[in-house]
């Protein structure tokens, strides 16, 4: 079992006459990620409320700021069990098998034009077999075939942009992957949340979006970027792209400053410090 500690602080300068926020950056209670402890701070004393998604479990936090400086400030300790699974054991379902809630995971949306992408995925990924392998595959075309650079996109980059500017950062991998899997028939869906071993050479720490691709029974994870650890990802909300996801959803004149956010691994509740690492089999945080 693996326990990370991280928190994070947003900052921002609230214009006249307010401004709405729905924040997502609290650890979603799965059966896999257990929230051991968690803090939420706010620096303006306002009323707040959480809705949790009951497919997802995603946790939306929503308040009303008023002007001026307003801070939020989150920080928890999670343990993560893992799903592990032999690549090869792992199936591709046709859409008449898998479970209704998967099927609109197949489907194109605001990021991800797999409509677009369907040639592109029949040529290069077409003549792979079905299963785990063929995921894998298209989570290294992606990897090889698009550079990592910071301030390379905008909120409005897609998936189709990515393709053709080669060039983007965690989303922007994540969007392409998820449409080339699903313009290929494998159901993928965006997760962000907290990455643990970034290179620093990549800039401050930040926030993640990886991929998860229904693959048999559940959701395995999958990191196109190659920037962090699967094993240390830590989920704060799942959806069908970015729009879905998005760390902080604001609602008025408001400036932003950049991220703080930290993240490490410490002992479990055995005393035993796992280190995330990289390992040649499959990773799952979904189902029992």
């Amino acid at each position: 079992m693996v326990r990370l500690e991280f928190s994070t602080e947003l900052s921002y300068e609230v214009g006249a006459p307010g401004a709405d926020f729905i924040f997502n950056v609290q650890a979603a209670h799965t059966p896999r990620q257990a929230v051991v402890t968690e803090s939420l701070q706010l620096s303006q004393n306002v009323p707040s409320s959480v809705y949790t998604d009951p497919a997802t479990q995603s946790r939306f936090l929503r308040m009303r700021a008023e002007p001026g400086p307003f801070t939020l400030r989150y920080s928890a300790v999670v343990d993560l069990t893992h799903f592990e699974a032999q690549p090869d054991q792992l199936p591709e379902l046709s859409p008449q098998a898998l479970p209704g809630e998967v099927l609109p995971y197949l489907y194109p949306s605001r990021y991800c034009q797999s409509d677009r992408l369907l040639m592109v995925a029949s040529q290069e990924f077409g003549h792979l077999p079905q299963g785990y392998g063929r995921a894998r595959a298209i989570c290294d075309w992606v990897g090889q075939h698009v550079t990592f650079q910071g301030s390379s996109s905008s909120s409005t980059t897609s998936a189709l942009d990515t393709l053709i500017e080669r060039v983007g950062v965690c989303r922007d991998f994540a969007h392409l992957m998820i449409a080339l899997c699903r313009a290929a028939n494998l159901p993928a869906r965006m997760a962000s949340g907290m990455d643990y071993g970034a290179d620093p050479a990549l800039g401050p720490p930040d926030f993640h979006a990886y991929v998860e691709v229904f693959l048999g029974d559940r959701w395995y994870l999958f990191d196109p970027s190659g920037t962090a650890i699967p094993m240390g990802f830590v989920r704060f909300a799942t959806g069908r792209d970015a729009a879905d996801i998005a760390f902080a959803m604001i609602f008025g004149n408001v400036s932003a400053a950049q991220p703080l956010t930290t993240i490490r691994a410490v002992p479990n509740a055995q005393g035993q410090l796992v280190v995330p690492q990289h390992v040649d089999y499959a990773l799952s945080t979904d189902g029992p």
